[in-house]
């Protein structure tokens, strides 16, 4: 019997941690962060999620005769958002997972 009191203790603190890593989940969803390119000509803005919500495009920037440049500004900007929030993930969510293999992960 003494065993199953370890191990309700155990699926007690499952709960536990379950319930932090969806407050962290939601909590990294109303992050914004900013990712730019070209000096900050164009700026990005993305979710802790991953979702963009702003994409601003500085006027000087836009040149009809180059929109190759344009576009590859936008891209930058994005990847470098998107990599800012992975980090913000990996950084907030990992807490969750030190000192623990886990197979797959």
């Amino acid at each position: 019997m003494r065993g199953m009191g370890n191990m309700q203790g155990m699926m007690k603190q499952m709960q536990k941690m379950q319930k932090k890593m969806a407050e962290a989940q939601e909590e990294l969803g109303e992050k914004r962060i900013e990712g730019t390119a070209g000096g900050g000509m164009v700026t990005v803005v993305v979710s802790g999620h991953k979702e963009i919500l702003e994409v601003n495009i500085k006027e000087e920037v836009v040149d009809p005769e180059d929109i190759e440049m344009l576009q590859d500004l936008v891209l930058a900007a994005t990847n470098d958002a998107l990599k800012q929030a992975e980090d913000l993930t990996s950084q907030t969510m990992g807490q969750f997972t030190k000192g623990i293999n886990l197979p797959g992960m």
